[in-house]
C-alpha cells in the first residue's frame, strides 16, 4: 500500500511539473535581444535604445529590416552582421573584426563554443523576424 502511494505522489509531481514546465513561455530570441542589443535598439527595437545619445550613428531600426530588403527579412545578412563577418559598415558595431559586443557571437573552434553561438543568433534572428512591421 505504502509503495502504491509513493508511486502515485511520484507520478502526480512528475505531471504537475511537466504541465508547468510545457506552460513556460520563455523567448530565447527576446532574451537574448534584451541582453545584447536592446540598450542601442531599445525594447521596440526602433533605434530608441537608452544609450542612443551617446552613439556617433543612430542605431537602426530593426523592425523594417525586411521592409528594407524587399519584404523579406535577410537571414544571411543579419547572421554575418551580428557575427560580425558582414563586409558591410555596420558603424557603432564596430569594426567587423570585432563587434562591440567581443566574442559573444563569434564562433570558436571548438564543438560546443560553435554550437552554442549558433544557437544565440539562430534565437535573434528569429526574434527580429518575427517583429518586423509589415
Amino acid at each position: 500500500m505504502k509503495q502504491s502511494s509513493v508511486f502515485l505522489s511520484a507520478v502526480w509531481l512528475i505531471a504537475v511539473s511537466s504541465a508547468s514546465f510545457a506552460q513556460t513561455n520563455f523567448d530565447f530570441g527576446k532574451n537574448e535581444y534584451a541582453a545584447s542589443c536592446a540598450s542601442c535598439h531599445g525594447v521596440s527595437a526602433k533605434g530608441d535604445g537608452a544609450v542612443r545619445s551617446f552613439l556617433t550613428k543612430t542605431p537602426s531600426d530593426l523592425t523594417t529590416l525586411a521592409k528594407r530588403h524587399g519584404g523579406v527579412f535577410p537571414v544571411q545578412y543579419a547572421w554575418e552582421v551580428i557575427d560580425g563577418r558582414s563586409s558591410a559598415a555596420i558603424g557603432a558595431h564596430g569594426a567587423r573584426e570585432m563587434p562591440v559586443w567581443g566574442y559573444i557571437y563569434r564562433a570558436e573552434d571548438t564543438q560546443p563554443a560553435d554550437l552554442h553561438a549558433r544557437n544565440r543568433i539562430g534565437s535573434l534572428l528569429d526574434y527580429l523576424a518575427r517583429i518586423q512591421v509589415k
